[in-house]
């Protein structure tokens, strides 16, 4: 793999960082997890749409610029170095979006990726219940097939951006007494619909950045699924593959938090414990190893590869990278630093990102689950129990 960039790449690397510096809010946003705030970031999303900037790997005809992961890499660069906010729709542009690309069909891509790009539906991921968490393979939540409709009756939990978002996706039974992964499907559906209870889940700093979904026999179009009934288990893969794969967690924001954390270290240094110094050096360490594995899986994608197993350790790395590093963020700030309130809704952002980052390991799979994977499907290893 060629490490240096084309005189091509360079020039759009400085046109991201020029229409950047011209747009990023000079103040940061009002944090995501409240009503205000995030009107505040779909705002942002729209005002990312009109410079075509919403998802740059997509065709033109779907709102996107038809460039390659590369340019994508670039762009998440830039786009985390500038303080640009987080993105609202980042379970539509990053998860969905790529899955409906490779499963939906023409209609469906020209009815929800262009919406999606343009941010004016925002979406939530509902696949976990309270008895389906990791273990997706136990979904209870069914759809029952009514003439040219889905009735979903059930529960999901923990569903991600679901408090306030418009669209949601998860899956769903679909065969009466099906069992595990087979009986599954993936459906889409419009979170206002009648029959939708949404309860707010307040995280440890208060706000509702998840909720309870309550489907009380609500009506879906069965054009609302991807791919075929039973087919969801599959569908459902390929989204956790760019969950935890490539798309969901760039390299470019994990650089910008090693960049932030020197700048911390080098004002803290003085009172700084003797560890800390090692703790700083070894997360830049960590992310350029990231970002330099991340190019590789790029330009393997780019010719024709395909991520498998070996996402479930790209998952585990960036999860606790991103543990780590908040960690040591707060260990140098000392004990007040928890002490920081969020009454105003401003975001402070060493104390959220560590609030945040403790689900890292949880989040888009447990990370037990992911070694689990890692020794059986790339080690080789026998299952637990087996022999």
């Amino acid at each position: 793999m060629d490490l240096h960039y084309s005189t091509q790449q360079d020039a759009f690397r400085q046109e991201v960082r020029t229409w950047l510096n011209e747009n990023v809010p000079d103040k940061p946003l009002i944090t995501l997890e409240r009503q205000e705030g995030y009107d505040q970031h779909v705002a942002w999303e729209r005002q990312l749409a009109s410079g075509n900037w919403g998802m740059v790997t997509w065709p033109e005809q779907y709102g996107g610029r038809g460039l390659d992961l590369i340019q994508w890499l670039i762009f998440e660069e830039e786009y985390w170095a500038s303080g640009a906010p987080l993105r609202a729709n980042q379970n539509g542009i990053f998860l969905l979006g790529p899955t409906i690309m490779e499963y939906g069909t023409d209609e469906q891509k020209a009815r929800f990726l262009t919406p999606m790009a343009r941010g004016e539906k925002i979406w939530a991921q509902a696949w976990s219940e309270p008895g389906a968490g990791s273990d997706m393979a136990a979904i209870t939540c069914k759809a029952v097939r009514d003439g040219d409709e889905y009735v979903i009756s059930g529960q999901k939990t923990w569903s991600s951006r679901a408090s306030f978002a418009d669209w949601g996706f998860g899956i769903f039974r679909t065969e009466e007494g099906s069992k595990r992964h087979k009986g599954l499907s993936f459906l889409l559906f419009d979170l206002n619909s009648p029959g939708i209870t949404r309860r707010p889940i307040r995280q440890l700093h208060g706000e509702p950045g998840f909720a309870e979904l309550f489907f009380d026999e609500v009506r879906v179009p069965a054009e609302n699924m991807l791919a075929g009934e039973g087919e969801g288990w599959n569908v459902a893969m390929a989204t956790a593959g760019f969950e935890r794969g490539l798309m969901l967690r760039s390299p470019g924001r994990f650089q910008a938090t090693a960049k932030r954390l020197i700048e911390l270290f080098r004002q803290h240094e003085d009172k700084a414990a003797p560890s800390a110094r090692e703790k700083v050096m070894e997360a830049w360490m960590a992310t350029q190893a990231y970002a330099y594995n991340t190019y590789g899986v790029a330009s393997k994608i780019m010719a024709g590869g395909k991520i498998g197993a070996e996402a479930s350790l790209n998952k585990i790395f960036w999860s606790e990278l991103d543990r780590d590093m908040n960690r040591t963020a707060m260990q140098l700030l000392g004990a007040s630093a928890e002490l920081a309130q969020f009454d105003d809704g401003s975001i402070n952002n060493w104390l959220e990102g560590y609030i945040f980052s403790l689900s890292g390991p949880i989040y888009a799979g447990s990370n037990e689950i992911q070694r689990n994977i890692t020794a059986e499907r790339l080690l080789g290893l026998p299952r637990q129990g087996a022999g």
